[in-house]
């Protein structure tokens, strides 16, 4: 019985050491070579001059990287209202009995989220576009070109213009997530509440909420992850402007890394993202947990 267990362990090994290995090296290994070199003053060539903890000091005073973190914090709240309750409502209308053709929804929803950001960045520039853009067309049409403006290169909505295709692309990503969930749910419990009297709202908030916390928190938790990394939609929009009014952290470290050829002040700045990404997932999951404890008393 030993003897036939062991090919087993070495079966499920070898499935398993590939994986692990490709992910030590695609993100440890990284992550450690962006530590070590940020303790370097380091313009990409061959020479590195250490210098300790200057990058660091560096950092904590630099007035760019905390408003492209404030930015970032931006696109987070933005997203999770945007992103996650469009799809939580999405959710709740298509799992309605007088929906049909669930699986076409489902497939045309998650469909945005498969193109690439570069590619829904260059859609949504379109969109914008003073000239062509279909937001100056459309009031050009209703008789308002009053209204008509360079929208992207307006400092006061420019965050708010770059969320949006955030928003739209990763609506379906999350609504087959919470689909998968609320699917496991017993039909009974929402009949037994119709029968009632419980409303559509009633039951989504009594009901659909409470059984699925658990998977909206793992969305929550995607959603700040993938948010304080961002980058490819708005460095085609915007590459951060006008001036730094949409700099964004990932940016300002590409920024910094190739544009300026500081390498040691970038890796630092690249420390400081996953620092600081951790420290708001981290604060995050503590505050769900704690208001979901305080709702559970």
């Amino acid at each position: 019985m030993p003897n036939a267990i062991k090919p087993k362990k070495s079966v499920l090994f070898a499935y398993l050491i590939i994986p692990v290995v490709i992910f030590v090296f695609a993100v440890f290994v990284p992550l450690v070579t962006a530590l070590v070199y940020s303790f370097f003053q380091w313009k990409g060539g061959p020479v590195k001059t250490f210098n300790g903890l200057t990058n660091y000091i560096t950092l904590f005073k630099d007035s760019t990287f905390w408003l492209s973190f404030r930015h970032n914090i931006f696109l987070v709240l933005v997203c999770i209202i945007g992103q996650i309750g469009i799809a939580f409502i999405f959710v709740l209308m298509i799992n309605s009995k007088l929906v049909k053709l669930k699986g076409i929804h489902r497939t045309f929803g998650f469909f945005p989220s498969t193109v690439a950001a570069v590619s829904i960045g260059f859609i949504w520039k379109m969109i914008y576009d003073y000239n062509r853009g279909l937001i100056n067309w459309f009031l050009d049409k209703i008789g308002r070109s009053d209204l008509q403006q360079v929208w992207l290169n307006n400092e006061s909505l420019v965050m708010l213009l770059v969320a949006i295709p955030l928003v739209w692309q990763w609506i379906g990503y999350y609504m087959v997530i919470l689909l998968s969930a609320i699917s496991s749910i017993d039909q009974e419990i929402f009949e037994v509440a119709e029968l009632d009297g419980a409303n559509a709202v009633q039951r989504a908030i009594y009901i659909v909420f409470p059984l699925v916390k658990n998977t909206i928190l793992v969305c929550i938790t995607l959603c700040i992850a993938g948010n304080m990394k961002a980058f490819d939609n708005i460095y085609v929009m915007t590459s951060g402007g006008p001036g730094n009014a949409s700099m964004v952290m990932a940016m300002y470290g590409y920024q910094v890394s190739f544009s300026q050829q500081n390498m040691g002040y970038g890796s630092a700045i690249s420390v400081g993202i996953f620092v600081l990404s951790l420290l708001v997932i981290g604060g995050s999951q503590w505050l769900i947990g704690l208001m979901t404890k305080k709702s559970d008393v």
